[in-house]
Parts: C-alpha cells; sequence; structure tokens
C-alpha cells in the first residue's frame, strides 16, 4: 500500500507590528542630530582660512582661552601666546590683541595672556587688552570693534588648529581683512585628546550655524 505524502502546514506570514509614534520620533531625532553633525562637519572642511593674500598685518588677535583655577596660564593659553609672540618677533605685525574675559573662571584670560606676553618680551605698548568677550563671536566681534577705533584693517588670528575652522566662519562676516594661523601645541597630544577636541569644536560649530550666529549676533 503506497505511503501518503506528509501533510503541507500552510506557513503563515508573520506580520510586523508597526512602530509607534515614540520609535519614530526617536528615529527622526537620530536622523536630525547626525544630518546636523554632518553639516558642521562640512562646514568646518570648507571653512575659510583667509580673505586676504597680506604677509603683514595691523594686528595680531589672539582668541581667549580660560586660565587655570590659580590664574596661570594653561598649556593651551600659552601655547597660544607663545605663537603670537612668534609672529610678532618675525614682523608679522607691530601689536598683539589678546581677547577674552572671565569666561571659565574668576580670571580674565586677556590679562593673564598678557603677563604670559610681556614675560616673553613683548612690550606693554605693543599689547592690548580685551577684557570682556565671553565666547569666538565676542572675541572677533569685539577685537574688530577695537581696531576700528584704531583704524586698523587687517589682522592674524592665532589660536589652536581645532578652534580655527570655526573661527574662520565667524571672522568670514566681518569687516577685516584676515587670516588664520594655529599654534601648536606644546607638548605632544594623544590622538583621543585631539579626537575629544575635534568633536567639542564640531559640536560646537553646529550650535553657531543653527542657533549662536542669530542670537549672539554683535554688531563691530
Amino acid at each position: 500500500m503506497p505511503r501518503r505524502a506528509p501533510r503541507r502546514i500552510p506557513h503563515r506570514k508573520s506580520r510586523r507590528k508597526p512602530l509607534g509614534w515614540k520609535p519614530r520620533l526617536a528615529i527622526a531625532a537620530c536622523g536630525a542630530v547626525f544630518a546636523l553633525l554632518a553639516w558642521a562637519a562640512i562646514a568646518r572642511a570648507l571653512a575659510p582660512a583667509s580673505n586676504t593674500s597680506l604677509t603683514r598685518f595691523d594686528a595680531i588677535i589672539v582668541l581667549g582661552h580660560q586660565a587655570d583655577r590659580d590664574g596661570n596660564p594653561t598649556p593651551t593659553q600659552l601655547a597660544r601666546v607663545t605663537e603670537a609672540v612668534r609672529e610678532y618677533e618675525r614682523g608679522v605685525a607691530p601689536r598683539l590683541i589678546l581677547t577674552g574675559g572671565a569666561a571659565g573662571n574668576r580670571f580674565v584670560e586677556a590679562r593673564v595672556m598678557a603677563r604670559s606676553a610681556e614675560a616673553q618680551g613683548i612690550p606693554a605698548s605693543a599689547i592690548l587688552i580685551e577684557p570682556e568677550a565671553m565666547d569666538t563671536i565676542q572675541n572677533a566681534c569685539y577685537s574688530v570693534r577695537m581696531m576700528k577705533e584704531h583704524g586698523w584693517r587687517s589682522a592674524e588670528v592665532v589660536s589652536g588648529a581645532e578652534h580655527l575652522p570655526r573661527a574662520g566662519i565667524i571672522f568670514s562676516s566681518l569687516p577685516l581683512q584676515w587670516r588664520t594661523h594655529a599654534a601648536p601645541p606644546l607638548a605632544v597630544q594623544s590622538a583621543a585628546y585631539q579626537s575629544a577636541l575635534t568633536t567639542v569644536e564640531v559640536l560646537k560649530t553646529a550650535r553657531y550655524l543653527t542657533w549662536a550666529r542669530w542670537t549672539e549676533h554683535c554688531e563691530p
């Protein structure tokens, strides 16, 4: 007697449960954050490094960085001042504008940097202090405002390499002939530390592009 073929059980297609509004919102938020960070990274990659071919300037602007809790220059701050002193000694400009208020603690960044510059041989007569700026937007705006009062029209902007793309984006909207110049670190930095610095700057660039450029607008 022939065997019966085994009965096939029909395969039921599993139905996926549609995503609720909360998962969809989370996915959309993640996509928006990714797009924003990509925009900031691209903006940094395309950021201008200058708007002039000048090699001599009216001033060297040194962008601020907080001192330590005892009022001494941090390695980052000292690196910026030291490179500005070198540029001054090379004849790039006859004066330094040191910009930065008490943004990170009670010590005025510009005054701490001025002491460092004088200790490295820069005469007090060649140092101008801008002691009010609380961020890079104000660093740029208040420095240009000070230059306009003296009739100066060009500057080299000194800061850390990771900071300069955002600074370039900010300075590109100001009435000034300028170029950026990176201050090399005074000691070897680990890859992890450099990556952390870049990440912070990408976040700050994203904040500038979407918020700060409109809400913190400053007329020089």
